[in-house]
Formats: C-alpha cells, sequence, structure tokens
C-alpha cells in the first residue's frame, strides 16, 4: 500500500502534462490501474488488449502494440513483475513523454530576422526605403 500514492502522484503529473490535448485521457486511467494491478494477469491481458486498441499520435500506432502485450503478460506469468512494469513504463513514456523542464529561452524561429542589438551582434540602423 506505500507504493500507492507514489503512483497516483506520477499518474497527476502525467495528465498535466497532457493537458495540450485538451481531454481526459482513459489511457492514462487504463496504465494506472494496470500498474496498481499487476499480481492479476487476467486482467492485465484484458487491460492490455484495451490499450492496443487505442491509438497513439505521437508513435502513428498503437498504445500497446501486440508483441510488447505478450512480453509484459509472459513476464508477469514467469514471476517476473519488475520485467513486466518496465515494459509497461516505456510504453506509457512513449504515449506520455514526461514534461521537459523550461528552457531559459526558445530558440529563434529559422525564418526569424535577430531584433537590431538582441543578436549580440552590433546594431545597424534599418535600411532606408
Amino acid at each position: 500500500m506505500s507504493e500507492e500514492p507514489s503512483v497516483e502522484g506520477k499518474y497527476r503529473a502525467l495528465r498535466r502534462g497532457l493537458r495540450s490535448r485538451r481531454r481526459d485521457d482513459p489511457a492514462l486511467d487504463l496504465f494506472r490501474r494496470i500498474e496498481t494491478s499487476l499480481s492479476d494477469i487476467g486482467f492485465v491481458d484484458r487491460m492490455l488488449l484495451e490499450l492496443s486498441r487505442c491509438y497513439n499520435p505521437l508513435t502513428n500506432g498503437p498504445i500497446v502494440d501486440l508483441a510488447t502485450r505478450r512480453s509484459i503478460v509472459e513476464s508477469l506469468r514467469a514471476g517476473r513483475p519488475d520485467d513486466a512494469k518496465r515494459l509497461l513504463d516505456e510504453c506509457l513514456t512513449r504515449y506520455a513523454p514526461p514534461a521537459e523542464a523550461p528552457r531559459a529561452s526558445p530558440p529563434p524561429d529559422p525564418g526569424e530576422l535577430p531584433l537590431p542589438g538582441h543578436s549580440g551582434e552590433a546594431s545597424r540602423p534599418p535600411p532606408t526605403r
């Protein structure tokens, strides 16, 4: 039970990172339910099947592919829950990458011209017409 708050915190942070999608994300709920129920192999297999039916726009494929689903279930049946959790975390990271730390200043757009005096170069007067 001591692992429960950390699992909830992890998924709360991922949900915040997906706000740009402007919707609730049932896939994150499925991942959380799977992670907290790794001892119930049948349940995990059914939930992974549901995730395999969901589309991941970042990879242009299913959230959990068939080979990964099989590997997770086989790891659980073989008594290797750590391997199954690692594979599950890899799928989750591909679907909802952790938010990056904000940069000090974004790189300039390649088509953007620097403002005079802000590029580090000597300021030039504006061109005359």
